[in-house]
């Protein structure tokens, strides 16, 4: 089914061809990854990148962050379209009137600095982007990590907000131009098969070995022109699931197509690689052989192929704690299915999940689907698909993210949800294990979720069930939804034009440069495998407080390690014993920054969200310790916000400890990247190494200021 392929390739006559160890480095030049990355950049030096984007786009749990921050540093008005939609923060029901602030804060802020507004439930973020947006050779800058437009030939790359900071200041986004993996796809898909199974395939091939990570996936091959749109965009804002980069596909007729429907012909453009363009490796995808797929808790990579799964799953199940409770020995038993958002919202996906409910009942089993627009919504309505939905039991809602991220269709307590949205991770459906809650997500795709609900809950491929397969790509686009609710005042920025501020939006704290000596207090220690940025902020009943960065930080860690912001917060306000750590040392604190720190093997792995960072530095975050970073967003977030990433291999670091590192300014401005420090545990002090691989001069002179916001208010003269 997958294949992968480490050595490098050649793409000849489009026939992938191995490349020998002794052809030495891989040149890229032929790849549209390439082609497209050096269109946008303006670096000079080989292997480097500064790249300047065609577009911007968040949602309103970042939004406001990110313009007041910018704002801080001296904004003026959007350089490049900035669209701020409204998809995460439209439903929540907590904190009286906090959501509809951060939607007057956006239309006000679209307006004076000339952005677009989307209003609540209008679109999800990515499909917005993909309607209005996207364009062949283009590349697209978004505050959510699945901004992934590659099946439209445009690149899209999802960071914290600090990296769109960057943009609306006129700078650039820089790192080393990263490797390119070809995906050669071959074959055709078969029937009860959708791009969900295909999505969590490819993720159980990669994600685990880091095979793909911070690299561009490049879709091409012969399989890609049997594939409709839909099922492109679908399996390719999954690619974000691999940890890789960004993505790109050849364009095609089909392509055409999309841009036509969409009143947007100029868009698009023919995109192919070169004869002869060469790749750092090759996942080939043979689509004839993708079987209906199931990732269990806790991730998109821990996927099974459904009859796999069931021959197997006393096994499969056997370390699995309460969830194995669900298999009676012969079934799985399903509590609930959601079909939602920006992978499994879209027309096709829905459209065969009403063809395989057309005349029959789902007999009770709750099941919700959330298309991913307004204008999708209505073009499902003309063709009768929402009326077959209804007929058959399933509820059709809002354009909304919530089920992705646990503010919609929360499942009961122990509970096991059936998803076609975008991850499984732990508690990110909503539940509250510290209150006594549990529940968990499977991950399936929205053929074989109708196929499940149909069976009353059993788990079933869609292959099991005969329908007719609606394979054509959807239909008229009714883009007068847009021009008449869509405020775009791109080019047209109203500079006198007030922005309206509810009590919940708040400037962010002051942050103070770094100090000559640093010494860290360890808040937490977070030894699992791997830490995603849902533990470090949790999301849900959290989004409500994304516009008052002190209020949010309470919720630092809460559903990990819930002593952590009290510890924090004695450490950074004087009440922890940094004082007799320094006696015991010999350190000056009047030259010592003194804050928290974390250590965690491997943190960040999962969303953009720069709040995993920000709510650390506002607790008085100063420095964390890592085995390795999850992802380079993370780590990019904790840079911006002033927050050291320091490395270094396990060595037993628990709360209590305390870590000094003196010199660590001078060092840091000499370019050193290898700091000798002094570890304090229970009166003893022993010797440990931390380094800083990779920093570049930028990121260094960052953690230097303090963070970001320091960095551009110096240049506007404000700091």
């Amino acid at each position: 089914m997958i294949t992968l392929t480490s050595q490098a390739v050649s793409l000849r006559a489009g026939v992938p061809v191995l490349l020998g160890p002794d052809q030495g480095a891989v040149s890229r030049e032929g790849t549209m990854a390439h082609s497209i990355l050096k269109q946008h950049s303006s670096a000079a030096a080989p292997g480097s990148l500064r790249v300047r984007f065609d577009a911007l786009i968040s949602h309103d749990i970042t939004y406001v962050g990110i313009i007041q921050t910018a704002r801080a540093s001296g904004l003026e008005r959007f350089p490049v379209p900035y669209a701020l939609t409204n998809c995460h923060n439209s439903l929540c029901a907590v904190g009286g009137t906090i959501n509809e602030d951060d939607h007057a804060f956006g239309l006000s802020a679209a307006k004076k600095y000339g952005g677009v507004y989307v209003p609540a439930n209008m679109a999800v973020i990515h499909q917005y982007a993909r309607e209005a947006l996207a364009k062949c050779g283009g590349m697209i800058l978004g505050s959510d990590s699945h901004t992934r437009y590659g099946a439209l030939g445009c690149m899209g790359v999802g960071e914290g907000g600090p990296e769109l900071v960057k943009q609306l200041l006129s700078n650039t986004y820089d790192i080393a131009e990263p490797e390119v993996i070809l995906v050669y796809l071959e074959g055709e898909v078969p029937h009860g098969v959708g791009p969900h199974d295909a999505a969590l395939a490819l993720c159980g091939a990669v994600y685990k070995n880091g095979f793909v990570k911070n690299k561009v996936l490049e879709f091409a091959g012969p399989g890609v022109a049997n594939l409709p749109v839909d099922f492109r965009m679908a399996l390719d804002v999954m690619t974000t699931e691999t940890a890789c980069l960004s993505s790109i596909w050849v364009t095609d007729e089909r392509t055409k197509g999309f841009y036509a429907r969409h009143g947007r012909p100029e868009a698009y453009a023919p995109l192919a690689p070169a004869e002869g363009a060469c790749y750092d490796g090759m996942v080939r995808i043979n689509l004839s052989k993708l079987k209906p797929m199931i990732a269990l808790p806790y991730h998109p990579s821990n996927a099974f192929t459904i009859e796999d799964f069931k021959a197997n799953a006393a096994d499969i199940l056997a370390d699995a704690g309460w969830i194995g409770d669900k298999w009676d020995g012969k079934n799985l038993h399903m509590d609930q299915g959601v079909i939602a958002g920006c992978a499994g919202g879209l027309y096709q996906s829905i459209a065969e999940a009403a063809a395989i409910l057309k005349d029959k009942h789902v007999g009770g089993f709750p099941l919700s689907v959330y298309p991913a627009s307004l204008p999708l919504n209505v073009a499902l309505a003309e063709r009768g698909h929402l009326s077959t939905l209804m007929r058959a039991g399933a509820l059709i809602k809002p354009c909304f993210c919530g089920p992705c991220f646990g503010a919609g269709d929360v499942p009961m307590h122990m509970g096991l949800s059936a998803r076609h949205t975008t991850r499984n991770f732990p508690n990110r459906e909503g539940s509250k294990p510290g209150e006594g809650q549990l529940a968990a997500v499977a991950l399936m795709d929205a053929r074989s979720i109708a196929a499940t609900a149909l069976n009353g809950g059993v788990l079933t491929p869609a292959s099991e069930i005969d329908y007719v397969r609606d394979w054509d790509d959807e239909s008229a686009f009714d883009g007068g939804i847009y021009q008449k609710n869509v405020y775009c005042g791109i080019d047209s920025p109203q500079p006198d034009a007030p922005l309206r501020l509810g009590p919940n939006i708040t400037d962010w704290p002051e942050f103070k440069p770094m100090a000559e000596d640093m010494l860290i207090g360890l808040a937490s220690s977070l030894n699992d495998a791997v830490t995603t940025t849902d533990e470090l902020i949790p999301s849900g009943e959290t989004s409500s407080y994304r516009s008052n960065p002190v209020r949010l930080s309470e919720f630092a860690l809460s559903r990990r390690d819930p002593g952590y912001v009290g510890r924090s917060k004695d450490i950074r306000d004087g009440k922890a014993d940094a004082a007799q750590v320094a006696a015991l040392l010999g350190a000056d604190l009047n030259k010592t920054t003194v804050g928290s720190g974390i250590w965690a093997n491997c943190p960040g792995d999962g969303s953009a969200r720069e709040q995993a960072a920000s709510c650390q530095r506002v607790l008085g975050g100063v420095a964390n310790i890592a085995a390795e970073y999850a992802t380079r967003r993370y780590r990019a977030n904790l840079i911006n916000w002033g927050i050291v990433p320091f490395i270094a291999p396990p060595q037993g670091l628990q709360v209590g400890d305390w870590v000094y590192v003196p010199g660590v300014r001078a060092k840091l401005e000499a370019g050193e990247t290898e700091f000798a420090a002094k570890l304090v545990r229970g009166g003893e002090v022993s010797d440990i190494t931390l380094t800083l691989p990779g920093i570049s001069e930028k990121e260094r002179s960052l953690l230097l200021i303090g963070c970001l916001i320091n960095s551009y208010a110096a240049q506007a003269g404000k700091r």
